[in-house]
């Protein structure tokens, strides 16, 4: 059985427990994502009082397409009922939403830590890291249960370098079996920042590879085989996965998923869900 602490079900938004804290606390500029201009701190004007989107199904039809791609990880209801005791912006002591909105981003990345390194603890290749590993989930576990003034002033950066070691070392022992025998052209090749926007990589042999914060924005991955591949970090904003074969493949997110372009026949992770946007196939 896979050695691990925390629940993946339980790194996953539910918004019904969040006072909507990403519609508050986030900034987004007009852009293909976003129709409109918000600062951070101020409500957007879709939220309504009930703390729910006015507009949540028709979001991507009226220009809100990077609101539908986004997730917190859990966080949003971890703040508004545990962090701060179930009282919102409206019930709470003045100053409450200025808190809010400065924890609510340093839990998210919080979350996503402990996404990763519950993902990590399940890899058999991965054994050999697992007591740091599972020492790291419960540090990053105490941090995220800090009180709002001590999440306010946390370096979360410094935590994320800190992990993102022991991560890297997941990710090598992952991949050392993943990349198999020959010599396909990406096979467990170390692909990590690289700028892979709109590249056609139709069936392309990535097995094993390392496409850590690669730049995969509208490429052709069509076919690709991605088993086994380390997924941290790409953008796979409008990437064409279209009978791609990602089984195996590990730290990949549901908002990196949710951003990409793919089908029925797309292959995919336990860890994840096939997007309801996502075409059926011809």
């Amino acid at each position: 059985m896979p050695d691990q602490t925390t629940d993946l079900a339980d790194l996953r938004g539910d918004c019904a427990q969040c006072f909507g804290l990403c519609c508050v606390a986030l900034p987004f500029a007009r852009s293909a994502d976003f129709a409109l201009n918000k600062p951070a701190g101020q409500p957007c004007p879709n939220l309504g009082a009930d703390h729910r989107c006015g507009i949540h199904a028709d979001l991507r039809r009226k220009g809100f397409t990077g609101c539908t791609v986004y997730d917190c990880f859990g966080a949003g209801q971890r703040v508004s009922q545990v962090t701060f005791g179930g009282q919102n912006r409206r019930t709470g002591p003045a100053g409450r939403t200025r808190l809010m909105s400065d924890v609510f981003p340093v839990v998210r990345q919080l979350h996503e830590l402990l996404w990763y390194l519950t993902e990590a603890l399940g890899l058999p290749a991965a054994r050999p890291v697992h007591p740091e590993l599972r020492q790291a989930l419960e540090q990053t576990e105490r941090l995220a249960s800090g009180t709002p003034e001590e999440l306010a002033a946390l370096d979360v950066a410094a935590h994320r370098q800190e992990v993102n070691v022991l991560l890297l070392r997941t990710s090598e022992l992952a991949r050392a079996g993943a990349g198999g025998k020959g010599k396909g052209k990406g096979r467990g090749k170390d692909r990590r920042g690289a700028d892979l926007m709109g590249a056609r990589l139709r069936g392309a042999d990535l097995r094993g590879a390392s496409l850590r914060g690669a730049y995969l924005i509208a490429a052709d991955l069509t076919g690709a085989d991605l088993r086994g591949a380390d997924l941290i970090g790409a953008d796979l904003r409008d990437a064409d996965l279209t009978d791609a074969d990602l089984t195996g493949a590990f730290f990949l997110t549901q908002p990196q998923l949710d951003a990409a372009r793919g089908g029925a026949g797309t292959r995919l992770p336990g860890t994840v869900t096939r997007p309801a946007h996502w075409t059926a196939a011809r």
